[in-house]
C-alpha cells in the first residue's frame, strides 16, 4: 500500500515536469521555425509570435461551457439537498465492508480541519483572474477568462455528475465519534470523488500553464507548477484529515483537476505553422470516395551535389 501511494505521488508531481518539457519543446520548434524563415517572411512570423497564445473555437467552446455550467448549476442544488439517511442505516454501517485500502481512513469529522480546507479552496478560485490581468496577458484577458471558466465548468460538471449518480458515505459516517446528526445529513453521501482538490488543481494548474505559455523563457515556471501541486496536495490532505474523503477519492479529484487545468489551454494553443509535408487529397473512381494522405519526406540537398 505504501509503495502504491509513493508511486501515485511520484506520478502526480511528475505532471508539472512533463508540462514544462512540452512547453520547452514547443518553444524550441517555434525558434527553429523563425531561424529557418527567409528574411522576407520573418516579419510575418515574428508578428504571429506576438499574437495570442490561444485560439477560441466558438462552435465547440460555447456549447461545452454552456453545457458544463448549466449542468453544474443544476447538479449543485441536488447534491447538497440529498435526503437525510435513517438513523438505523447509519448505525448499521460497518467499516469492514469498506475496501482494504480505504478502511484505515475512517476517522471522526473534524470541524477545524474542514474549515481550514476551505482556505485554499476559496483562495484558488479568484486567483487566476488577478493573474490574467497582468501586463503580459492583459490584452487577452477576456479570452483567457473564458478559457478559465470553461475549464472550471468541465471540472464542475464531472464532479457533480459523479456525486449526483453515486452515493458513497464519507469516512466520518462510519465513525462512532462523529455526531449522529453529522453522519445522517445528506452531504455525508458525497464522498466520491473529492471536489475540493479537483477545483484547486484546475485553477492553479491553469494559471501555471498560462504563465508557462506566455513566458516560455522564464526560469520561474517551476515555481508556479510547484505551488499548484503543493496547494492541491495540501487541500487533499486536509480533506482526508477532516474525515471527508477516502484515499481513493482524493487521487481521482487531483488528477482530473490537474489534467483539466493543463489540457484546456493546451487544446487551444495557436499554431505558428502547419505541417506542409502532409497533404490530404480527395479521390474517387465513381463507386468509391475517400481521402488520401500523402507525406513527403524532408529532403536536404548535400553540399557535395552538383
Amino acid at each position: 500500500m505504501k509503495r502504491f501511494l509513493c508511486c501515485l505521488v511520484y506520478i502526480y508531481f511528475s505532471l508539472p515536469v512533463l508540462a514544462q518539457s512540452d512547453t520547452a519543446q514547443t518553444l524550441q520548434k517555434d525558434s527553429s521555425v523563425i531561424a529557418n524563415t527567409p528574411a522576407s517572411g520573418f516579419r510575418s512570423t515574428a508578428r504571429q509570435t506576438k499574437q495570442s497564445r490561444y485560439n477560441l473555437r466558438p462552435v465547440v467552446d460555447i456549447p461545452v461551457f454552456s453545457a458544463g455550467a448549466g449542468w453544474s448549476a443544476y447538479a449543485f442544488t441536488r447534491i447538497y439537498s440529498k435526503p437525510h439517511s435513517a438513523d438505523e442505516e447509519i448505525l448499521n454501517l460497518n467499516r469492514n465492508n469498506i475496501n482494504w485500502f480505504d478502511r484505515w481512513a475512517v476517522r471522526p469529522f473534524s470541524k477545524s480541519e474542514d474549515k481550514i480546507s476551505y482556505y485554499p479552496f476559496f483562495a484558488s478560485m479568484p486567483l487566476p483572474f488577478l493573474f490574467l490581468a497582468g501586463k503580459s496577458t492583459r490584452k487577452d484577458f477576456f479570452k483567457l477568462t473564458f478559457l478559465y471558466l470553461e475549464a472550471m465548468s468541465v471540472t464542475g460538471s464531472l464532479y457533480t455528475a459523479s456525486v449526483y449518480f453515486a452515493n458513497r458515505y464519507r469516512p466520518y459516517a462510519y465513525s462512532d465519534q462523529s455526531s449522529l446528526a453529522q453522519r445522517t445529513r445528506g452531504g455525508a453521501k458525497n464522498s466520491f470523488y473529492a471536489g475540493h482538490p479537483a477545483l484547486v488543481a484546475t485553477s492553479t494548474f491553469f494559471m501555471a500553464k498560462v504563465y508557462a505559455d506566455y513566458h516560455p523563457d522564464s526560469k520561474s515556471k517551476w515555481i508556479f507548477y510547484s505551488l499548484a501541486g503543493a496547494s492541491t496536495a495540501l487541500t487533499a490532505y486536509l480533506r482526508y484529515r477532516a474525515g471527508q474523503h477516502f484515499p481513493s477519492d482524493l487521487p481521482l479529484g487531483m488528477v482530473q483537476g490537474t489534467f483539466t487545468g493543463l489540457l484546456v489551454p493546451q487544446f487551444h494553443k495557436s499554431k505558428l505553422r502547419r505541417h506542409t509535408n502532409l497533404s490530404l487529397l480527395p479521390f474517387g473512381d465513381g463507386d468509391t470516395l475517400g481521402i488520401a494522405a500523402i507525406y513527403t519526406l524532408p529532403y536536404k540537398q548535400s553540399k557535395f551535389s552538383d
